[in-house]
């Protein structure tokens, strides 16, 4: 059975629910736990996984070389993410620095797209991610006026922007090596270059049951198993598209912190849950232009 385009988005959408989970996970990480020192050791869980996967799938062998500037622009992306996120947050906020973050991601994408790739995402992917972009802002600040730090706001801009570069970089690999043997191989560099901050953070929740299995979580589930659907579906789509796609990311993380966390949601914040929906239905049900 051949499958579509329908079906490669919703491998997306499946990673971007699993990236959702990921807020809930840290909400029960043991007392200490800093979110650089969560976001280092799930990209080292996550890529030792991803390289073994690969390893045993037999995925990296017989591939073209590893060892080019496209391989270490999608690790160095991926670190820079973290980098950036967790500082920009720490500077404006936790709804701020998400908002910016996820909301400028598709952007930086089209622009890639248009600038460096030379394609065309088209209007359809425009009008859906101006919906859900809308709808992702009104989801997390639930309409509720928000402080502009002028650092953070940049740095959460560098976040968006090196994950839109990941994607494309890793656009750019899928071409001649397995998805596996891509997510492997990028995730365990990017690892490498943030393993120098687990020698300054405290990392003694790590020893606790309820830490250890956070940390299975977020490099398993969250990470592992989520970037090879992320990047089973991105060979086979537009990456400007799977970008826009990720933004079931904040809904589903709306929709555990209100059934599992037992938080409020306000109405605007469930107009933003249809809005964001709606337009990733419209984008999912698009086909590749020929």
């Amino acid at each position: 059975m051949k499958h579509n385009e329908t079906f490669f988005s919703s491998l997306v959408v499946a990673a971007a629910v699993l990236w959702g989970t990921t807020g809930t996970a840290q909400s029960f990480a043991p007392p200490g736990a800093s979110p650089l020192s969560i976001g280092s050791v799930r990209l080292a869980v996550g890529g030792a996984a991803l390289l073994i996967f690969a390893w045993r799938r037999g995925a990296l062998s017989g591939n073209p070389p590893w060892f080019k500037g496209t391989t270490f622009l999608a690790a160095g992306c991926m670190a820079a993410y973290q980098l950036f996120f967790f500082a920009g947050v720490l500077k404006t906020g936790v709804a701020v620095g998400t908002v910016v973050t996820i909301g400028s991601a598709p952007v930086f994408a089209g622009l890639i797209s248009l600038t460096l790739r030379r394609e065309n995402p088209g209007l359809r992917w425009a009008a859906a991610t101006l919906l859900a972009v809308i709808g992702c802002i009104l989801v997390i600040t639930g309409g509720q006026k928000l402080a502009l730090n002028s650092i953070g706001t940049v740095l959460a801009l560098g976040a968006g922007v090196s994950y839109a570069l990941y994607a494309a970089a890793s656009k750019e690999l899928l071409v001649s090596h397995p998805p596996e043997a891509v997510t492997g191989i990028v995730f365990s560099i990017g690892a490498l270059l943030l393993s120098p901050f687990l020698f300054f953070d405290n990392l003694e929740w790590l020893k606790t049951i309820q830490g250890t299995g956070v940390a299975l979580h977020l490099g398993l589930v969250a990470t592992a198993l989520a970037y090879i659907l992320f990047s089973h579906g991105l060979a086979k789509i537009p990456f400007p598209k799977a970008v826009t796609l990720s933004l079931a990311e904040p809904v589903t993380a709306a929709a555990l912190g209100l059934f599992l966390l037992k938080e409020k949601l306000s109405l605007l914040s469930q107009v933003g849950m249809i809005l964001v929906f709606a337009g990733l239905v419209i984008l999912s049900l698009g086909r590749l232009r020929k």
